[in-house]
């Protein structure tokens, strides 16, 4: 059995970015019975970013797994022990948001030796980062919004495939919303062409994650 965890870093249940992290989910599973897919959202979790315990850096019992206890604790040693990871946020001005960064914060700072420096991770595993965002393909210009954070993940994990979806609806009823500045018939023609394309490269990745794993 393969284990792939999901880690959706947005606030709302059914919107887009849980919605492009179920269809991985669904073409990662739909590979076989042999791939378990794990979804948590953070925004479910009861937790802090780095507390600068240090208890990962004690000498003679470093760790590379947080030893902080709280809700977070049970997340971060599954992933240390899963074959697969995949981080889900929107984009909020231009950074992932302030949960994501605070569940990377704990996930990584063990990885980092004070030693030497060298980012050691409990496993190498296949990574995808994926994003959704208001802004279109040519505001959003390579922006890194995972910042130092993705160099981190590729150090120690691998390279990570990116899934982004653009210039996805922010609401579902824009008359409701001072939003002019995103005219509502503009944002659906966009999405009637490309919102079905970005869940099928969201399944597309899950399968190739899965297939991957299966070798």
């Amino acid at each position: 059995m393969k284990k792939i965890i999901i880690i959706d870093g947005g606030p709302r249940k059914n919107f887009n970015t849980a919605s492009m992290l179920q269809q991985f989910a669904e073409g990662a599973t739909s590979v076989g019975k042999e791939i378990e897919v794990k979804t948590v959202r953070l925004y479910g979790v009861d937790y802090k970013g780095c507390m600068s315990c240090m208890a990962c850096k004690v000498k003679g019992k470093a760790a590379n797994v947080c030893k902080f206890k709280d809700a977070l604790t049970p997340v971060l040693e599954e992933i240390a022990q899963a074959d697969g990871l995949v981080l889900g946020s929107p984009n909020y001005f231009s950074e992932i948001t302030a949960q994501m960064r605070a569940f990377l914060e704990r996930l990584v700072f063990p990885w980092l030796s004070y030693k030497d420096f060298s980012l050691t991770a409990p496993k190498r595993m296949p990574v995808v980062l994926m994003l959704t965002m208001n802004a279109t393909p040519a505001q959003y210009d390579g922006t890194n919004c995972w910042g130092t954070m993705e160099g981190v993940i590729t150090r120690a994990l691998g390279q990570p495939e990116h899934v982004n979806a653009y210039n996805t609806y922010q609401v579902k009823n824009y008359d409701r919303y001072e939003l002019a500045g995103f005219p509502e018939e503009e944002k659906r023609l966009y999405r009637d062409v490309h919102w079905e394309q970005d869940l099928q490269r969201a399944y597309d990745a899950g399968r190739r994650m899965a297939e991957r794993l299966c070798l």
